[in-house]
């Protein structure tokens, strides 16, 4: 088995040598056949020179690409996939904030059947090292909004990680967009695998060099979330939910008029069944329609977890609404931001519970 290592680099002359140094003695401890290829996006430091250097006068198994059109973390990688001779890839980072010792971990997980083996910092064991809070809590945002909006990934705590191996059958066939953020997040929406494991490592500091982390980070990787939503038809699923809700406010206010108007009932008891016969005219086209393709559990099951969805969305909605009247807020202003929430919280929860 031969092990392709994948190192996107944009001025991190200094960290190389060390670098370079780790990888070799981890691998060549472990009794692996590697190359290092180095994908450069033209560095003003001169990495790719520097590299091409250390592999010629230290004898390190590197191929350097240098790129002076193309920028960007992810395309590198990729671009770095189709250079890569290996059976299996590693994607790291140059700063030494991704040690080369866990590198041999990686790959025996692969051997052992994984198709991806994450270096994980939030799995028992791992974590990050002199972090601000802040740093932190955008974070575990980014991979909260990551895993709830596409529930392929919700099992992977760390599907935001820099630092990950995978068979090389995982990407071959995937259309990768080059413009991706994360673009292990890409990989596990997109890729050909069956089973993900997740192995500990602690997160270090960077050694030399300047943090990747820009003011437009988090604007990208929302931007790189919905893209990946709509590639999994996640945006279409939604507009679908919405469809079938609207459909349920008219079926709720016509029969509270038929209850109402043509039958005398009282408006307040009226109100019950109109209700209750929106909810049950919901469910049967968003489990005709909307995940028809999702269904998993016995129909009574899925039925129930539907009410319990319409009850969360109320709750959600009156402790929103409640709150904002009282704080002075226009009631019908109130009511709107209620539903907004309360929407948001049905879909999610019938997403990934009822047809989960």
């Amino acid at each position: 088995m031969k092990v392709s290592i994948i190192i996107p680099t944009y001025n991190e002359r200094d960290n190389l040598e060390e670098l370079f140094e780790r990888i070799s003695n981890a691998m060549e401890k472990a009794g692996y056949d590697y190359e290092i290829i180095v994908v450069d996006d033209d560095s003003p430091d001169r990495t790719w020179e520097y590299a091409e250097e250390l592999g010629k006068t230290r004898g390190y198994p590197v191929k350097v690409i240098r790129r002076t059109k193309e920028k960007g973390l992810s395309s590198a990688v990729i671009r770095g996939f189709k250079e890569a001779e290996g059976d299996v890839f590693v994607v790291m980072d140059a700063d030494l904030q991704h040690p080369p010792e866990k590198i041999p971990e990686l790959v025996r997980e692969i051997e052992k059947g994984a198709d991806i083996a994450i270096a994980s910092r939030y799995v028992p064991g791992g974590g990050v090292e002199n972090w601000y809070w802040y740093r932190k809590l955008i974070s575990k945002g980014a991979i909260m909004i990551g895993r709830v909006a596409l529930p392929k990934i919700r099992h992977v705590k760390d599907p935001v990680s820099g630092f990950f191996a995978l068979r090389r059958e995982v990407v071959e066939k995937a259309d990768l967009n080059p413009i991706g953020f994360k673009i292990l997040m890409e990989i596990l929406i997109k890729g050909t695998y069956k089973k993900v494991v997740e192995v500990p490592f602690r997160f270090g500091l960077r050694k030399a060099g300047e943090s990747k982390l820009g003011g437009k980070t988090m604007i990208n990787y929302l931007k790189h979330v919905y893209r990946l939503m709509k590639w999994e038809g996640e945006i279409d699923r939604l507009v679908k939910f919405s469809i079938v809700g609207t459909s349920g406010i008219v079926v709720n206010e016509g029969f509270l008029w038929f209850f109402v108007s043509e039958l005398g009932m009282d408006k307040y008891i009226a109100n019950i069944p109109a209700t209750e016969l929106a909810i049950l005219n919901n469910f049967i086209w968003n489990d005709l329609w909307t995940f028809r393709d999702l269904r998993r559990y016995p129909l009574w099951k899925r039925l129930i977890s539907f009410h319990v969805a319409a009850l969360m969305g109320a709750i959600v909605q009156w402790l929103i609404y409640a709150p904002l009247v009282y704080l002075g807020m226009n009631y019908l202003v109130a009511n709107l931001i209620g539903i907004a929430a309360s929407f948001i919280v049905r879909f999610l929860f019938n997403r990934n519970v009822t047809w989960g």
